[in-house]
């Protein structure tokens, strides 16, 4: 019996989007590592990454760099926890990272193995998420004096991270200022520091427009292949795919309803106030996923006539009106963006499935 709601991974699509992607970084002496967190690494993305030609694979989850089948350097994203040290030196070559103590604790953890691991040295460019403050300059030093001490961990880089959570957008001003500090660490140290990377796919826009800092010759990219846009300003990049994924669920329930709801109004299972419009009776369409599954705002249905109208844990509610034609069993499909798909991707009652 096939499962039903199905994340179907558009192979062919997706490929095409990482090399486009990847050739228009090289051509620019940038380096990618291609990010598989948001489709847990599921092993068709694993393989168009081994094939899209990037310089490594990236992940912010150890289970999903240990159990990922590729040839290519791997990169831990998620800074690490000093306890996590071993698993992190097991499951990767090069790991970003910020604390003294989990960069002792990384080198103890290869010197047990004999084994060199990388570090990226993370610096907050004022996004107010992981790294060093870039005005604490003392404590920078402090950091890449330890790296450089430890005779099992070398200082492979520097790094930032833009937009996740503060918003900020990557400049020429905030990405110079890390080639500043990184050209201030290579004259102090007397070290090569060969990777300066500068961010995720928000800064992806700069390279493309030409207006990437001299000096960036690394990027992190996951959204914009995945999905076909920069983040922070959602733009279709010209020469790629919105829809190499896209979100199947079926109809359980197709009946003329009113629009507004009956009786007393309180807040829903999720403790939030709804504000609900009257638009008089409509044909109401009930798809079997819910927020359980999918971040059910981040879905757009493929039929510009169907609009979601709500959602609860195993419910998605339709409007059907314009359509008419929708039966108990037809199937709806949905684009997701970067967080539905992380949800979808991650969810067990979602099953997957490849196509060329």
């Amino acid at each position: 019996m096939e499962r039903n709601p199905k994340l179907i991974i558009h192979k062919q699509k997706l490929l095409h989007n990482m090399r486009t992607l990847v050739d228009a970084a090289h051509r620019q002496g940038v380096a990618i590592a291609l990010v598989s967190k948001v489709v847990c690494a599921h092993p068709a993305v694993i393989d168009c990454i081994d094939r899209s030609g990037c310089d490594m694979l990236a992940d912010s989850r150890i289970e999903n760099l240990l159990k990922a089948q590729s040839g290519l350097p791997k990169l831990m994203l998620r800074i690490g926890m000093p306890e996590a040290a071993e698993d992190i030196v097991s499951a990767s070559e090069i790991s970003l990272e910020s604390e003294i103590d989990t960069i002792l604790a990384l080198e103890k953890a290869a010197a047990r193995r004999n084994r060199l691991h990388r570090v990226i040295l993370m610096i907050d460019l004022g996004d107010l998420r992981e790294g060093v403050f870039f005005r604490d300059w003392d404590l920078i030093l402090k950091a890449a004096q330890t790296v450089k001490a430890c005779p099992h961990l070398e200082l492979y880089g520097t790094g930032t991270n833009l937009t996740c959570y503060g918003s900020v957008l990557p400049d020429s001003e905030n990405l110079g200022m890390l080639v500043s500090i990184t050209e201030r660490l290579r004259k102090e140290l007397s070290l090569p520091i060969p990777v300066i990377s500068g961010g995720n796919s928000t800064s992806l826009q700069l390279l493309l427009d030409g207006t990437l800092p001299k000096g960036i010759n690394h990027l992190r990219l996951g959204e914009s292949v995945m999905c076909g846009m920069i983040p922070g300003t959602y733009t279709p990049i010209e020469g790629c795919y919105q829809d190499a994924f896209q979100l199947d669920a079926s109809l359980v329930e197709c009946k003329m309803k009113p629009s507004y709801p009956i009786g007393t109004l309180s807040r829903n299972a999720f403790g939030e106030t709804v504000e609900y419009v009257d638009k008089g009776m409509m044909l109401r369409g009930i798809a079997a996923i819910g927020r359980q599954d999918v971040r059910t705002d981040g879905l757009t249905p493929l039929d510009p006539n169907v609009e979601i109208i709500g959602a609860s844990s195993d419910h998605l509610l339709l409007d059907l009106t314009k359509v008419q034609t929708y039966r108990v069993g037809d199937t709806v499909s949905f684009t997701p963006d970067y967080g539905a798909l992380l949800a979808a991707s991650t969810s067990p009652y979602v099953s997957k499935e490849v196509t060329d």
